[in-house]
């Protein structure tokens, strides 16, 4: 059995950055579930769906295929149908289908038996919204990592600036809150901390200090 640790946390808390060079820091497997829920995202909007119009989302599942590798960088690539999406995922449209088809029964049990096969024989930083409190309930390590809105907000839209994407931080502000009140009010699996989960707030810290602070809290409890 390999080694797990579970990173849950809102929109924008620096997540996927700090846990993938944790991994690469521990020689762990970095898995971005949130990246698995964004494609099936990009695949429900490239259908015609909404956020507000899902209803064919089951018929969907039955005939996409989604893959997830490391290649020799060890980057992870997601690929949907065979085509490579891991730049499209990023996108605020893929982050938003992504928050709402999470929230359906179908698309997590889709997507758990994945997740969990993957954490049975390597050792994984798995990082989401639900890891420690659905997908990997025993993991070896939980953290519940977070930051103020206003701070998640400002990162995002600095990320968006350094894109060339012509952004108002408002705007970006009310995406994360959005994202916070779906995640935390879905009735699947809502965004909370695991009981058993170390609290880690960014909110002073910057990107060194937290991936310090990640990798000490990993290495304390392993």
């Amino acid at each position: 059995m390999g080694i797990s640790v579970a990173i849950d946390g809102p929109s924008g808390a620096g997540k996927s950055s700090l846990s993938r060079l944790a991994a690469k820091a521990l020689d762990f497997i970095y898995i971005d579930t949130g990246a698995l829920y964004r494609t099936v995202g990009i695949a429900a909007s490239r259908a015609g769906m909404t956020t507000n119009s899902l209803e064919k989302m089951p018929q969907l599942l039955k005939k996409m295929q989604v893959q997830m590798f490391l290649n020799d960088k060890k980057e992870q690539v997601i690929l949907l149908d065979g085509e490579d999406v891991s730049s499209q995922i990023r996108t605020p449209i893929a982050a938003m289908m992504g928050s709402a088809v999470s929230a359906l029964p179908p698309v997590r049990a889709y997507l758990l038996d994945f997740q969990r096969n993957m954490a049975k024989s390597n050792n994984v930083i798995m990082d989401g919204r639900d890891i420690g409190t659905v997908v990997l309930p025993n993991a070896d390590v939980k953290v519940f990592l977070t930051a103020a809105a206003e701070q998640r907000a400002k990162r995002r839209w600095l990320e968006h600036k350094e894109k060339g994407l012509d952004v108002k931080l408002e705007d970006v502000l009310a995406e994360v809150n959005q994202r916070d009140y779906n995640d935390t009010h879905r009735v699947i699996a809502p965004l909370k901390q695991a009981d058993d989960a170390v609290l880690l707030d960014t909110t002073n810290l910057d990107f060194e200090a937290s991936l310090e602070a990640l990798l000490n809290i990993i290495k304390a409890k392993l």
